[in-house]
């Protein structure tokens, strides 16, 4: 600020010949720096501004002519001590959602200011007030004002931006965790059911094993009951954290399907970049369809899709679509990969199985469609593979009905 306002009041012309009225680039920049800063008080800010053009004007004086005379400079610094002082009794700052007030106030601020300096030239050099100066520089601080508004506005319209696209990146990628994690829940949702099925088993055991006086084998079958029944605990104490977690997050449960699948196909196409891959997303929605629930969806969609980019080599396509049959809605996942082989077919929705292996050689969990399928069915829905074969690359086809996507949890 006290390098750029100096340089600017140099920048400067002379409406009336003969007048000592100059106008100046030096207060655009300095009630653009007082607009843009989040940190400097706004009178400092005056006071550094008037004393740094002041300093400026005498050294160019000393250097130009050889001399200088400072009471021809110093009225410049009340200028900016009163624009300073009553930009902050204004609390312009403060206003940034009315922009047209602060353009206002802009001018307002300019035609105190130079009316101080007006004031003080008048006393100190004895230079004449005029009705058609003060005409002249009332018009100047209306052009300058709106000036610095319109300059301003076009930045902060640009920040705003960036932070909006910042957000939805972000909301992206929470939407895509808390789907993982609905998922993740849900699969331990049925494990805990399932301990408490195998500890009731155990127990049934355990009880006739004493009936028949085996009491070793009962001993160990009533602590494999206590082992099991420790596992669901465990498990119920994860689900509560991962739901605390997921509560946090205040995210919508329920969105417009074209919208769930952008978020798939942004995530996805970054994640393709990721691995080297270029890959033509395409997505094709028909009929009515409300709101669906958010992290199903999503986690349905994205497990398929994920599959599918992993599927392409180096180029290729997926399609999505998305159709409304009366009650329920059928969406297919397409791409042109390299297909699944005929005997893995009837394998491909078996828990533990994989075809994918890490660099070391080590399998994948292989639980990614198992989990697809058991949620699918339990929301009384259905997944088939519909097409799959090197030529023609793989089809997936998800039936769900649109009242369980409707309701919550």
């Amino acid at each position: 600020m006290v390098i750029a306002v100096p340089i600017a009041g140099e920048l400067k012309l002379y409406p009336l010949s003969g007048a000592d009225l100059r106008i100046s680039l030096s207060t655009p920049v300095f009630f653009f720096i007082l607009l843009w800063s989040r940190k400097i008080h706004p009178v400092i800010a005056g006071f550094l501004a008037g004393s740094a053009v002041v300093c400026f004007r005498i050294i160019l004086d000393k250097l130009q002519v050889g001399s200088f005379d400072f009471s021809n400079h110093f009225p410049v610094f009340f200028y900016y001590m009163v624009f300073g002082m009553f930009f902050h009794i204004f609390k312009v700052k403060k206003l940034y959602h009315r922009p047209l007030l602060i353009g206002l106030l802009g001018m307002v601020l300019e035609i105190m200011g130079n009316f101080s300096e007006m004031i003080i030239r008048h006393y100190a050099t004895d230079m004449k007030m005029t009705v058609s100066s003060f005409l002249i520089l009332t018009g100047v601080a209306i052009i300058r004002s709106f000036f610095v508004l319109g300059f301003f506005n076009t930045i902060l319209v640009r920040e705003t931006r960036l932070a909006e696209e910042q957000q939805r990146k972000r909301t992206e990628e929470v939407l895509l965790l808390v789907s993982n994690l609905y998922v993740e829940m849900f699969q331990l949702e049925k494990s805990a059911k399932d301990a408490e099925k195998l500890t009731s088993a155990c127990y049934t055991i355990y009880r006739d094993l004493k009936a028949l006086n085996n009491q070793n084998q009962a001993q160990s079958i009533l602590k494999i009951a206590g082992e099991l029944h420790e596992i669901k605990k465990d498990n119920q104490r994860i689900y509560a954290g991962l739901s605390k977690l997921m509560a946090k997050e205040k995210l919508d449960d329920f969105m417009n399907i074209r919208e769930i699948i952008s978020v798939v196909t942004i995530s996805n196409k970054n994640y393709g970049e990721m691995l080297g891959k270029t890959i033509d997303f395409r997505v094709n929605i028909s009929g009515e369809h409300p709101k669906y629930h958010t992290f199903i969806l999503l986690s349905l969609i994205n497990n398929l899709v994920s599959n599918a980019v992993e599927a392409i080599q180096q180029e290729g396509q997926i399609i999505v679509t998305a159709e409304r049959f009366h009650d329920k809605v059928k969406i297919r996942i397409m791409d042109n990969g390299n297909g699944i082989s005929e005997k893995n077919k009837i394998y491909i929705f078996e828990p533990g199985f994989t075809t994918k292996f890490d660099q070391s050689g080590i399998a994948s969990n292989g639980i990614g469609l198992s989990y697809t399928k058991n949620v699918i069915e339990n929301l009384n829905g259905e997944i088939n593979l519909i097409e799959s074969s090197k030529t023609k690359g793989t089809t997936f086809e998800i039936q769900l009905p649109v009242e369980k996507l409707m309701k919550k949890g």
